[in-house]
């Protein structure tokens, strides 16, 4: 039951459910035939980097933000972000993760592997990235659970108008936080552990507040499906084939020492960040049979307000119809 509660708390509002009025609005709940606003890559990033910031913010979660005494923001919210598919909303504030960092570079699949749509070989893609850490905890020495949620645009032509959905993934370390010195020193999951640390006992009026809401709008919500990506650039969709994990660990040995994750993360002077993408759809006693298949690679970062409070990252609802190998 914590675990649930935890997941729902950080995982469901890495992408920012908002008490703002959406741009785009919902007509039809099957994901493949959601149509999000026209808009490239380059117009969504665009906007990303259009109000930087000079002083990191350090917003605040509270419990009083999810509801007020005419409607449950939180429950409104929580159907609305498994529904709209638009990479830009109206300016919201995020309840769960609410400091991040944002960066655009590229998804590439560089081995086999028995998978579909943009987790297939030689598979090439813009995206955008947003790293975060759950609640009001940015610092070195305090808990983090420190989240990604990436948006993959089906293309390399940064202009091209995007007339298919982007494909949306959440990971996160570990739902209870961790005293991780870096970003750079975790693996980050779908399904990730949990640990029982004093932010699960500070947060936990707030958690059950948010886990009742998202219990009553989606079903099993302590794992984030990965079908949008396996779905993505796929015309036949009857042989599409699905893993059930997926994990981000950073390439790179090398760490930069910060008292803010988000300058840890900064990128500067032509440096890159790389991360290895792993699958895996099989575990033997809770050992998963991972498979290294990829890198993202970041050329650019960004801390600015659309970072924090416009670009939106949709979930994927629950399927029971998915295929696995």
């Amino acid at each position: 039951m914590i675990k649930q509660i935890l997941f729902i708390l950080i995982l469901t509002f890495l992408n920012g459910c908002s008490s703002a009025k959406i741009i785009e609005k919902p007509s039809k709940s099957v994901w493949i035939e959601h149509k999000q606003i026209n808009q490239s890559f380059q117009d969504v990033w665009n906007q990303v980097v259009s109000d930087p910031v000079t002083t990191l913010p350090q917003e605040t979660v509270s419990f009083f933000k999810l509801f007020n005494f005419k409607k449950d923001i939180i429950l409104e919210d929580s159907k609305r972000t498994l529904q709209n598919h638009a990479d830009i909303l109206e300016p919201f504030n995020k309840l769960a993760h609410p400091n991040g960092i944002c960066f655009k570079g590229i998804w590439e699949i560089t081995e086999e592997n028995p998978y579909s749509g943009y987790f297939k070989n030689t598979t090439k893609a813009l995206i955008i990235a947003r790293a975060s850490s759950a609640m009001s905890n940015t610092k070195s020495g305090e808990t983090r659970a420190f989240g990604l949620a990436g948006k993959i645009f089906p293309t390399l032509n940064p202009n091209k108008i995007n007339s298919k959905n982007t494909a949306n993934f959440f990971l996160i370390d570990d739902l209870g936080g961790t005293k991780a010195e870096h970003f750079m020193d975790v693996a980050l999951t779908n399904e990730p552990d949990i640990s029982t640390t004093s932010a699960v006992i500070k947060n936990l009026l707030y958690a059950l507040k948010v886990a009742s809401s998202f219990k009553e709008a989606d079903a099993n919500p302590t794992i984030r499906q990965l079908y949008e990506i396996s779905y993505l650039g796929e015309k036949n969709n009857n042989s599409i084939i699905t893993p059930k994990w997926m994990k981000v660990e950073a390439k790179s040995i090398k760490r930069v020492d910060a008292k803010d994750f988000r300058h840890e993360l900064n990128i500067s002077d032509g440096k890159k960040l790389i991360f290895n993408i792993f699958v895996a759809s099989n575990q033997v006693d809770n050992k998963k049979d991972w498979k290294k298949i990829g890198t993202m690679t970041f050329d650019t970062s960004i801390v600015s307000k659309s970072c924090d409070h416009r670009l939106h990252f949709h979930h994927p609802k629950w399927r029971d119809d998915l295929r696995y190998r």
